[in-house]
């Protein structure tokens, strides 16, 4: 086996931190340098939405992730059974449709940008939840639950983000707590010690060849 091998595994396993943290700082910067815009009343999307001021930083926010969450899915699905990586992928590649298609162009490239965040929400929700089963098999019980957990209580903010008042603080929870996931079992692919047992974090050690 070739010495570059490892090295191009580690590269990929820090694109899982590399994607939700740019698209953190993305939401929290953009949010900030917007006169008049509330994270808490309003959705991420309006951010990158066609006129929105501060669009460039937004739409490169989304891009971040698009692009490096299936790159970690590479690894992500060498490291642990099941179709987790998959639904890893296809969370980012929604995101890349949400940047092609802006909120405020028109009502089919709104309907556009509706049904792919939609389909990325619940493709990153069934990331975690997809984990657990492989954890719980490979005796990884504690990750297990709080894969369970994190996918659950984030799959209900970001219902809740569809219905309630505070949808951009509902949005913001749920996301962050899936990005939260995604950052911790990147971390233990690449042997940084997370503490109290991350979500799929112990089950990150290699489970098949």
């Amino acid at each position: 086996m070739s010495r570059a091998r490892p090295g191009r595994s580690r590269s990929l396993a820090l694109a899982g931190v590399a994607g939700p943290v740019g698209f953190i700082a993305g939401w929290l910067v953009a949010g900030a340098l917007t006169a008049g815009y509330s994270s808490v009343d309003e959705a991420i999307s309006r951010l990158a939405a066609n006129g929105a001021p501060n669009r460039a930083l937004m739409t490169a926010a989304f891009v971040c992730f698009g692009i490096a969450v299936p790159a970690y899915a590479l690894v992500l699905r060498r490291r642990l059974p099941g179709p987790a990586w998959a639904a890893a992928a296809a969370s980012g590649v929604a995101t890349l449709g949400v940047a092609l298609f802006p909120l405020g162009i028109s009502a089919g490239v709104d309907s556009a940008h509706n049904a792919l965040a939609g389909l990325g929400y619940a493709a990153l929700v069934a990331v975690p939840l997809l984990a657990a089963g492989p954890l719980a098999e490979g005796s990884h019980r504690r990750a297990a639950a709080a894969s369970l957990v994190v996918g659950v209580a984030a799959g209900l903010c970001l219902m809740a983000s569809l219905l309630g008042p505070v949808h951009g603080l509902d949005q913001r929870v749920g996301l962050t707590l899936l990005d939260l996931w995604l950052i911790a079992s990147a971390l233990v692919i690449v042997g940084v010690p997370v503490s109290s047992a991350p979500p799929g974090g112990q089950a990150q050690r290699p489970v098949r060849s």
